[in-house]
C-alpha cells in the first residue's frame, strides 16, 4: 500500500498517469481540502504505520472512484473482482458503480421515492459532483480514526467532514461543520489491490444536515457549480 512519494494521493501523478482519462479533463486539485484535513484531523499517523498506509489507500481509492473514467486506469482495485457494498445491500460490480458515479453509490437508500430528498438513482456523476462541490467549498475531508485489522481484510473507522459554506439543493448555506463517522472493510489481494469494499454508515446523517438551511430558488448553487475551478476540486 505504498504509492510513490506524493503526500496523500500519489496516484494523481507519475508516468503511468500521463494517459489517464480524467472525468473533468485534468487531474483534480486537492490543495484546499488538504489544508482543511491538516488543520482539523484528530490524528497524525506516523509515516509507514498501518494507519497511515490505510489512509493513503483509502484517499487514493476515493480519488480514483470520483475522478477516473476508465476502469483500466484504476490502480487501487482489481477491476475483474471488485465489488462495492453499502450497509449490507446487494454488492455492485465496477460497471454498476461507474454507472451511478460520484457520491451516488454512497447515498443509496431503500426509502420510497417520495422520501428521498436526494435520490441517488436519478442523479449522475456530474450532477452529484456539482451539488456537493457547490456545498463544500473547501472540500470534504477524510481521515482514518482507527484500524481494527490489517490486510487481507482491512477493517477501519473513518471520519468525513466539511463546512456547508454553499447551498445544497435550494437550501441556503449554514456555515456549520457537517461530519459523519462510519466503518469500512477493504478486502485486498497479495498485490494490495482491492477486491471488495463494504461501507457501513447512515447516509441520512449527511443529507439530513444539509437540509437545515432556509430554501432558495437554486440560482446561487447554479452560479457556484458552474465555476470550472470549484467543479474540479476534490
Amino acid at each position: 500500500m505504498v504509492y510513490g512519494d506524493e503526500k496523500y494521493r500519489s496516484l494523481l501523478s507519475g508516468d503511468e498517469e500521463k494517459s489517464t482519462k480524467w472525468r473533468y479533463g485534468v487531474p483534480p486539485n486537492y490543495d484546499i481540502v488538504n489544508k482543511l484535513f491538516e488543520e482539523e484531523r484528530t490524528n497524525v499517523w506516523p509515516v509507514g504505520s498501518l494507519e497511515e498506509r490505510v489512509q493513503s489507500l483509502v484517499k487514493n481509492f476515493e480519488m480514483e472512484m470520483f475522478h477516473k473514467i476508465s476502469p483500466s486506469d484504476f490502480k487501487t482495485i482489481d477491476v475483474n473482482k471488485y465489488t462495492f457494498c453499502l450497509n449490507g445491500r446487494k454488492p455492485l460490480a465496477i460497471g454498476e458503480v461507474s454507472k451511478l458515479g460520484g457520491y451516488n453509490p454512497f447515498l443509496q437508500t431503500a426509502l420510497p421515492d417520495e422520501y428521498r430528498y436526494y435520490n441517488a438513482e436519478k442523479e449522475t456523476a456530474e450532477s452529484s459532483h456539482r451539488a456537493f462541490t457547490a456545498t463544500f467549498l473547501r472540500g470534504f475531508a477524510l481521515e482514518i480514526i482507527q484500524v481494527y485489522s490489517g490486510p487481507p481484510n482491512i477493517v477501519f473507522k473513518f471520519r468525513h467532514w466539511g463546512y456547508m459554506e454553499g447551498p445544497f439543493r435550494n437550501h441556503a448555506a449554514t456555515g456549520e461543520r457537517i461530519e459523519f463517522y462510519g466503518v469500512a472493510i477493504f478486502k485486498v489481494n497479495e498485490k494490495d489491490k482491492i477486491e471488495g469494499v463494504e461501507f457501513f454508515f447512515d447516509p441520512a446523517e449527511l443529507v439530513g444536515k444539509l437540509l437545515k438551511g432556509p430554501g432558495l430558488d437554486g440560482s446561487v448553487e447554479k452560479a457556484i457549480s458552474s465555476c470550472p475551478v470549484l467543479r474540479n476540486t476534490g
